[in-house]
């Protein structure tokens, strides 16, 4: 689970703090300081939190080290570019009891829409190292799976709400990245492919789902 953090907006409190009451534990990634952090949730080994924040400038600081990470809030954020795409059009879903969520209290949750996810991961690929990469192919092939019957409701988010907020240039990027990205088989699609521990997905199979998917939400 990815949560998006604002530099400069005030926090109150540590999240730190919060997150270790809530039984998470830190897992450090890279050796970049600050270091890239998971907050694993001690009795589920498959999930863990990760904060994100805006990267406005270049990946390299004057110091010649990468910008990859920030501090905050006793918790630190992974820097990505194009996050303000996420804050478009979000979805609001109410967890609690009736969905199997042990909460004592309803709460309502922002999820990025799947266009503004899918279009995140297509405007940072190049800039991710080849590991996240090849997660990312993932998401896309997933995020794609799982909406597949939502194909018109997709178009129309991405034609009426996402696409109106973005540069034209960035636009017409991730439409060229929706075409190009899938053309054919790639080491990172073979990687991408051999993620998933309790799937048989080919790699073949998963370049179609997403050169295909890519194409009608994007580029009808």
């Amino acid at each position: 689970m990815d949560l998006a953090l604002s530099l400069d907006a005030p926090v109150i409190g540590d999240i730190r703090e919060a997150l270790a009451l809530a039984g998470f534990s830190r897992t450090f990634h890279g050796e970049d300081a600050p270091p890239v952090t998971h907050y694993n949730l001690a009795d589920d080994a498959g999930f863990y939190a990760e904060f994100l924040a805006p990267l406005h400038r270049g990946e390299i600081k004057r110091n010649g080290k990468r910008d990859v990470a920030a501090a905050k809030a006793g918790i630190t954020a992974q820097k990505l570019r194009h996050l303000d795409l996420l804050l478009i059009a979000q979805w609001s879903v109410q967890l609690g009891q009736e969905v199997k969520i042990p909460l004592e209290r309803c709460a309502d949750v922002l999820l990025p829409n799947p266009v503004s996810f899918l279009v995140q991961k297509l405007l940072i690929h190049d800039k991710r190292q080849p590991n996240k990469q090849a997660q990312d192919v993932l998401y896309i092939h997933d995020t794609l799976e799982l909406f597949g019957g939502a194909q018109d409701e997709l178009r129309s988010v991405w034609t009426d709400q996402v696409r109106p907020q973005m540069p034209d240039k960035t636009a017409r990027q991730a439409q060229k990245l929706a075409r190009t990205l899938f053309e054919e088989v790639t080491d990172t699609v073979r990687e991408a492919a051999r993620m998933p521990p309790d799937r048989s997905l080919s790699p073949e199979v998963l370049r179609g789902t997403c050169q295909y998917g890519l194409s009608q939400i994007l580029l009808a």
